[in-house]
């Protein structure tokens, strides 16, 4: 039998029969290429358009996101890698849906539109192209968000059927793409740039902004401007997942910078995973008027929040009239996506289970699919999100994933240990004689992480009195709110998120710039914890809870986290503790850790 040559993307894969190619996700069968994995779903959920993300079309609109599995590319540092790379195709916790099963959930959903992402369409090309066609045939709009690698071929045949697209770039330059195995470098991206928007397409772009590519992202600026200066850009601070460096992560100061130098340029710029930054909002280039606020909502993601402009605006700036290239009518209010459902932070849902089960000492995939398989049956999303939120029960829950992946013995071992520590503060913070109040932020000082949420419950728990508690529990993680309510609070102790987070230095500086005179920033009490995944997501929010105690109670406490830390690496992860080689992935221990 003759091989055959893949039309789909422009890896061009030829593949032999019974073989498939790079992506995995087509094979030839019977003298044909054939997918392998139809209508097979991993998700099918309502979004606000926002949570793609899409900043400039039908703003607040609600959408159905559909995504499957698998991926044409393989990036470093892949934000996607729990459902492209390591997600059995064979599990259970696939759905079939046929087209008229996706476009009716969507139409009975109230969804204006369907939208495929967080992997990429062309991994499921044929799937895609007839949702699309009766979407389409049905009156709903569709769209997706991609690497844009598709053959002419394939891009002639879903244009016809596309109203909008994020364009997710890797670069401008073919080295970017040939990091990310695509075997033809950027110059396929560029014509279907070019092709999609002389189609009339929406296109929206997206790259990455990593400390070593400024000035290739702003060339990339430059190429978009000569296309149309009306495209939105949409700049993604560098999230170190996986295997990545996180010495490759800019500061928010320098992603900040960077944008607004960019707006010189093109006037749509934002910036993303970047928490409360006035880089996400619209702002007019002509008159300076903020016409659409937005807040951030977790990686990648991003939601409306204040009264939307009027509908009858036509996409234009209410104050000077100048064109914002605002495509369709804004809803009243963005929809709310349930807990972990929309767009990546189901992805860090997947990532926490593993988390748990790494600690463990699970080193098995077949356990870790069992355990995700539980985590999507009914209810489970919004049962792991409460049950992640407070240290009990997230011994509690360490328990039941280790039941379900068969691993209940080292489950048990994890859970002692962390019931021990737990014990120990507990017991010295009852000497205590003041509890400071204490601030919990993420990334910028002006973005308050809700209540609710285990960085604040380690807080209470070390020692202190979590102002956060006043505050709206509302967005995901939480919100924007005012310099004014800040001051009132009056922290005595300020902590930074140790997710998406800042340097003490930047945040202290901005602190002074915005006048937010509290007693954190007087005394030079504002901290972060000195490793990712120490306050939220990984069992390692125990060695965080040692050093928020060390610094709320130093008469009490006197932890060595570091030396605490190494003696966690031994026993949980068997491997050596060392901050240059830890990322911001919660399941991963650091970057040098892989499946077998």
């Amino acid at each position: 039998m003759a091989n055959l040559k893949c039309h789909i993307c422009e890896q061009g894969c030829v593949i032999a029969e019974g073989k498939t190619g790079v992506c995995g996700m087509y094979e030839q069968k019977h003298g044909r290429i054939e997918e392998r994995f139809a209508d097979q779903y991993l998700v099918a959920c309502p979004i606000s358009i926002e949570t793609m993300p899409i900043l400039h079309y039908f703003p607040g609109g609600k959408f159905l996101q559909i995504s499957t599995t698998g991926c044409n590319f393989n990036c470093p540092g892949c934000i996607s890698t729990t459902i492209v790379r390591e997600m059995p195709r064979d599990s259970r916790v696939f759905q079939t849906l046929t087209p008229e099963q996706i476009v009716e959930k969507a139409i009975q959903e109230g969804c204006m539109g369907i939208a495929f992402l967080m992997n990429d369409p062309l991994a499921s090309f044929p799937t895609f192209l007839r949702v699309a066609k009766l979407a389409r045939s049905k009156g709903l709009q569709v769209g997706c968000s991609s690497n844009t690698y598709f053959t002419e071929k394939a891009l002639t045949q879903i244009t016809p059927y596309l109203n909008f697209i994020n364009v997710g770039m890797k670069g401008f330059f073919d080295n970017a793409y040939y990091r990310c195995g695509a075997s033809s470098g950027i110059a396929p991206v560029l014509r279907n740039i070019k092709a999609l928007v002389s189609s009339g397409v929406h296109v929206e772009i997206s790259a990455i902004l990593m400390k070593d590519n400024a000035d290739e992202l702003t060339e990339l600026a430059m190429f978009i401007a000569q296309i149309s200066p009306a495209i939105p850009f949409q700049v993604m601070r560098f999230i170190p997942f996986e295997n990545a460096d996180i010495s490759q992560e800019p500061t928010v100061c320098e992603a900040e910078e960077f944008c607004t130098t960019l707006r010189k340029i093109l006037p749509f710029v934002y910036l993303f995973n970047t928490p409360g930054t006035e880089l996400l909002h619209t702002t007019c280039p002509e008159c300076n008027l903020t016409v659409y606020r937005r807040n951030f909502y977790g990686p990648m993601g991003a939601k409306p929040y204040g009264d939307p402009p009027a509908s009858d605006n036509d996409g234009q700036c209410p104050q000077c009239r100048c064109d914002l290239n605002m495509i369709g009518t804004s809803s009243e209010f963005a929809f709310q996506e349930g807990d972990f459902e929309g767009g990546y932070p189901f992805t860090r849902a997947l990532e926490i289970v593993e988390a748990m089960l790494i600690a463990m000492g699970v080193r098995d995939k077949r356990k870790l699919a069992k355990a995700w398989e539980s985590l999507l049956e009914k209810g489970g999303l919004k049962k792991l999100h409460h049950g992640i939120q407070t240290p009990r029960a997230y011994i509690e829950t360490v328990r039941h994933f280790g039941k379900i992946a068969d691993a209940s013995e080292s489950a048990e071992d994890l859970a002692d240990f962390l019931e021990e520590k737990l014990a120990y503060i507990n017991a010295g913070v009852s000497m205590a004689t003041h509890l400071p109040r204490v601030y919990y932020t993420m990334a910028k000082p002006l973005f308050y992480i809700n209540y609710e949420r285990l960085e604040n419950q380690l807080v209470e728990t070390a020692g202190g009195i979590s102002v956060n508690r006043s505050m709206d529990s509302v967005g995901r993680p939480g919100r924007n709110f005012t310099k004014e309510r800040l001051v009132a609070l009056n922290p005595d102790v300020i902590f930074i998120s140790a997710f998406i987070s800042n340097s003490v230095t930047d945040f202290c500086e901005e602190c002074l710039q915005l006048d937010v005179q509290v007693n954190a920033v007087k005394n030079g009490q504002i901290y972060t914890p000195p490793s990712p995944g120490w306050d939220f997501g990984s069992p390692r929010w125990i060695l965080g809870l040692m050093f928020m105690a060390n610094v709320l109670h130093p008469e009490i406490f006197n932890f060595n986290v570091m030396q605490e830390a190494k003696q966690f690496y031994r026993r949980f992860y068997h491997t050596d503790f060392s901050l240059p080689y830890v990322n911001r992935s919660f399941s991963k221990p650091d970057r040098k850790w892989q499946w077998a």
